[in-house]
């Protein structure tokens, strides 16, 4: 190798550099002529490449750094044309790469808690509405249809949870639960009667209650009798003893037993009175029945009085609201109703003695009503002697001021309604008017009311 090189530069770099001579070197040649320095290097370069070997040049190549010079770079050293150090050549990918804009990331938007959650409740009601509107429709929908009949006994006793137990289970109805809640929204079930049923699977909830109702069993093993209105407890008897083959004596006594109250909240309100002559009068409802052959007389009072239960609940919805701004209770309503009962058989005529007998009350005047004279008396009688109105009863009207103890007959619906809402009338007197017509002479004043009586009774001889 060449002495001309330093033991720190092996390769000959301050030949291949010129920029990277010393100082030293820099420093004598500014003090030179232009042409000076150039031919100085020239030399420089010549000499330096000629003492190296052929073999030292390839070394000296190969262990130079591609760092992007010219391959000739020796060569324009000897032209004397110093060359710049140049920079790498970027890689055209890197440059793409770097000139691509990173995509851009969106937040989203957050929904407002409030509002979504407003809508999941909505929804949740919707749906739980939804859920419970299909129960009922479907609780409340006819038991699949079938061919053949189901025989149900309802049993004595049985209250309305019972016996929609019992339908379910003989597959006539779908729901107890529903049945029993529609029975009580339709005020029904008081007025089913006991026996052996046979009704077909499939039948509306309405069809099954009035079979029940009517007592429609088996028809070889019941029995049909009539109470007309107005009776008393003795004629029903009577009526009952040959039509139902039931025990009058007995009849009488469960009549009068406390006990024996029958199948409705409203007797339970019956006031205990020694001077009741009946404590059930007026409570057996007159209508057609149709029973079990065989029915005790008990399973009869609990019959009449169940139905008298279901007929109040076809009265205004008010009823109940109008007789306690009256100053009533269901029984002195019934005491009223059977008094118009006894007294008119015009149905337009009712609500006028029934304003009769309200306005006499305001007035604390005797009503003075032969039919509780009749009923005193135990008998019918076609013209009432001075004795009678006399008699020593709480019934007589005519000595006791105010209502009787307690109804003195079984009043019909109309009778009830008329006592419920009577006429707005100042009369206080009425008479028959006995020419045939079942109809009434009416009077504000006794004067006129005596008036009345003498056109009554010219009506009666002619």
């Amino acid at each position: 190798m060449s002495n001309d090189r330093d033991d720190d530069n092996p390769i000959g770099w301050n030949s291949i550099y010129p920029n990277d001579r010393d100082s030293s070197e820099e420093e004598e040649q500014k003090g030179q002529p232009e042409e000076e320095r150039q031919t100085k290097a020239a030399e420089l370069g010549e000499g330096r490449e000629a003492s190296l070997s052929e073999p030292a040049k390839q070394s000296a190549a190969a262990a130079q750094p591609d760092v992007g010079y010219p391959r000739d770079f020796p060569s324009a050293l000897e032209e004397g044309k110093p060359r710049r150090r140049q920079q790498p050549i970027a890689d055209p990918s890197e440059e793409e790469e770097e000139k691509t804009p990173s995509p851009v990331r969106y937040r989203r938007k957050k929904g407002h808690p409030v509002l979504w959650s407003f809508f999941i409740a909505l929804g949740l009601v919707i749906i739980a509405a939804g859920s419970v509107l299909f129960y009922v429709w479907n609780g409340l929908r006819p038991a699949p249809a079938s061919t053949e009949p189901v025989r149900v006994t309802i049993a004595k006793g049985m209250g309305a949870k019972s016996i929609a137990e019992e339908l379910e289970q003989s597959g006539l109805i779908r729901n107890a639960f529903l049945f029993s809640a529609w029975l009580k929204y339709k005020n029904e079930g008081a007025g089913f009667q006991a026996g052996d049923y046979d009704m077909m699977p499939g039948l509306t909830l309405e069809e099954i209650v009035a079979k029940l109702n009517a007592g429609d069993t088996i028809a070889a093993e019941t029995v049909k009798f009539t109470i007309p209105e107005g009776f008393t407890v003795e004629q029903i008897a009577d009526r009952l003893v040959k039509e139902a083959g039931i025990n009058k004596d007995k009849f009488l006594q469960e009549m009068k037993d406390p006990n024996v109250l029958g199948a409705s909240m409203w007797t339970k309100e019956i006031p205990e009175n020694a001077s009741l002559k009946y404590p059930l009068e007026g409570y057996l409802f007159p209508e057609t029945y149709e029973m079990k052959k065989g029915s005790s007389e008990e399973d009869i009072i609990d019959r009449m009085v169940a139905e008298l239960d279901r007929k109040l609940g076809q009265l205004p919805e008010d009823w109940q609201t109008t007789m306690e701004e009256r100053g009533l209770n269901l029984h002195q309503l019934l005491t009223i109703a059977s008094l118009v009962e006894r007294e008119v058989m015009l149905d337009d005529e009712r609500a006028k003695v029934a304003s009769v007998i309200e306005n006499r009350l305001e007035k604390e005047m005797p009503l003075q009503i032969d039919a509780t004279i009749q009923y005193a008396l135990g008998k019918q009688k076609e013209k009432l002697s001075t004795d009678d109105l006399k008699i020593d009863s709480p019934y007589n009207t005519y000595l006791n001021q105010g209502l009787p103890p307690g109804p003195i007959a079984s009043p019909s619906l109309k009778s009830i309604e008329a006592a419920l809402y009577p006429e707005d009338t100042d009369y206080l007197y009425y008479v028959t008017k006995k020419d045939g017509s079942n109809q009434h002479l009416f009077a504000t004043t006794y004067k006129q009311h005596q008036k009345n009586i003498e056109t009554s009774e010219k009506n009666a001889k002619q």
